[in-house]
């Protein structure tokens, strides 16, 4: 149904995946929204659903061209591979621009969030008293998740397959940012930063023929981590893309609804102008982690007290991300209208 796609529409696809990808990693921005605006969230729930007991029987029979075709596995497998590539490359770049230029980049996720939820409510019809209801309680929801305190790091490996189902509903649930889930459950450095990590150094390591990473206990243990973390994922995609493809199918707009408040619920935590909490020990010094990084467990968010040239630039880098969202509407648009 979807595999005659042009070249371009591959690479596109690509691209898609990778800023699937980069939405997924930064806490509180939404893959799912990457999605939805970009165009193809219900081809991606549709597909995922295609990973059932018949496409196993499928692949455990050999018959891998029918299991490719019943899964949509071009679109899959395409959009996977941008996903892949945005961990070593757009994710290193967001990890290095939050790092210099935080204000700025929280400002442009600020205005791409708030581009998102007009995308969404603009076509989504009327409002009765039962739909404002159901938005009503996804913006509760989502501004409850955001003031919640973070948990402590746990690397066990049972409670690292529950990281994993749960933060993957950062790519089938609009607004929910898997990133900041896992925040609050402790492990985003962890599973997102130090796991990730020592998968690229193996990589490097296999380039170079250098197999000494066997010896070193701490990446081997991130491996495992981040291999239960993967499994835990692929489960949650499965089975929480079944789920929402039954709401999607009989309450769509009640889901819709509600996935427009819990965005907007969430906007607090990508709320450009905020100071990192500090973790402290009785002597009042600051406490760090095993890699040397201040441990932060919540922000302190503000309004600008002056016009400042930072502030002109957060509030511009904002429009920015407005603009963004808006400019994938229109080309969608003029992509229709030529195809038309």
């Amino acid at each position: 149904m979807y595999e005659n796609r042009s070249f371009s529409d591959k690479v596109w696809l690509v691209l898609k995946g990778l800023g699937m990808g980069a939405a997924n990693k930064v806490p509180g921005v939404s893959g799912g929204v990457v999605a939805f605006v970009a165009g193809f969230y219900e081809e991606f729930i549709y597909s995922l659903q295609k990973v059932n007991r018949k496409a196993f029987a499928l692949l455990i029979n050999g018959r891998f061209k029918s299991f490719y075709q019943y899964t949509n596995g071009q679109f899959l497998s395409l959009l996977i591979a941008g996903m892949l590539i945005s961990y070593f490359s757009v994710s290193k770049l967001l990890d290095y621009l939050i790092e210099h230029y935080e204000l700025y980049v929280w400002s442009a996720f600020f205005g791409m969030i708030i581009g998102s939820i007009y995308f969404i409510a603009k076509d989504f019809g009327e409002w009765n008293r039962k739909y404002v209801a159901y938005l009503l309680c996804g913006i509760i929801a989502g501004v409850s998740i955001s003031y919640l305190e973070p948990a402590k790091e746990n690397s066990n490996l049972i409670f690292v397959f529950f990281c994993g189902i749960i933060s993957v509903s950062g790519m089938t649930l609009p607004g929910l940012s898997g990133s900041f889930i896992l925040i609050l459950l402790g492990n985003y450095v962890l599973l997102l930063v130090d796991s990730v990590n020592a998968l690229y150094d193996l990589f490097a390591s296999l380039l170079q023929l250098d197999f000494s990473f066997t010896k070193d206990t701490e990446q081997m243990e991130l491996l495992k981590v981040l291999a239960v973390f993967a499994l835990g994922s692929l489960a949650g995609l499965v089975s929480l893309s079944h789920l929402l493809a039954y709401v999607l199918k009989r309450y769509k707009k009640a889901t819709y609804a509600v996935i427009i408040g819990f965005i907007a619920g969430s906007l607090g935590v990508v709320w450009p102008w905020k100071e990192k909490l500090l973790s402290y020990d009785l002597n009042g010094n600051i406490l760090y982690d095993a890699d040397g990084r201040e441990i932060i467990y919540g922000y302190d968010r503000y309004f600008p007290s002056e016009f400042s040239l930072d502030t002109f630039f957060a509030i511009f880098f904002i429009f920015v991300g407005i603009i963004i969202v808006l400019s994938l509407d229109w080309y969608h648009k003029a992509r229709t209208t030529n195809h038309g």
